[in-house]
């Protein structure tokens, strides 16, 4: 079952991403936004300058949605189609922006409450994180303080709900190579299977 739970107010010029979540979802993919871009084009990760459909593809973790789709890398027009293979996606905050940084704390803070009742809703096994600036304000919803933050599997959890966290994969993000994005989700792809 679609998800299709964010209706943005009339006055917002750029429709946003539709939540792509269903029930019995392996790994939900939760960014921070969407951006403009991304949401004009109605798929996440849309921007070819992004490294998440090149690097997920390269991935332990694409493996069966390949496979059963018969492409070698996957793309932005296969993101729905994800859920048939237990991948979901949704954010933070649901405004598309041009920028993360566009985002205001105090967005950002509701945006958690919403997303949180999300993921108690469908309960999937694992909630990745792209990038540190998203999660820490999950982190200090659930936590009541800052907490040290570093990327893995986290220590807090939401009931059932797993916490994981990767670089982001923005083209921007110069700390860290493809090759690294891509080892990333290889582990979140070892991490999910330790908990079947």
């Amino acid at each position: 079952m679609l998800c299709r739970m964010n209706a943005v107010p009339a006055a917002d010029p750029v429709p946003t991403l539709d939540d792509l979540l269903a029930g019995a979802l392996d790994v939900v993919f939760v960014g921070i936004n969407p951006s403009i871009y991304s949401a004009r084009r109605g798929h996440y990760f849309a921007r070819a300058g992004n490294r998440f459909w090149p690097c997920f593809s390269r991935s332990v973790l694409s493996r069966a949605a390949r496979a059963a789709l018969a492409v070698a890398q996957l793309g932005p027009q296969h993101d729905a189609a994800l859920l048939d293979y237990g991948i979901g996606f949704t954010d933070v905050v649901k405004r598309p922006t041009a920028r993360a940084a566009d985002i205001d704390a105090a967005e950002l803070g509701a945006g958690v409450a919403v997303l949180l009742r999300k993921l108690e809703r469908f309960r999937p096994r694992v909630a990745c994180f792209h990038g540190i600036t998203g999660y820490k304000h999950v982190a200090r919803v659930l936590t009541g303080q800052t907490v040290p933050i570093g990327l893995g599997a986290q220590a807090l959890r939401l009931d059932a709900t797993r916490l994981f966290l990767v670089p982001n994969p923005s083209g921007a993000n110069a700390h860290f190579t493809a090759a690294d994005q891509t080892q990333w989700y290889d582990r979140l792809a070892a991490f999910s299977a330790t908990l079947d």
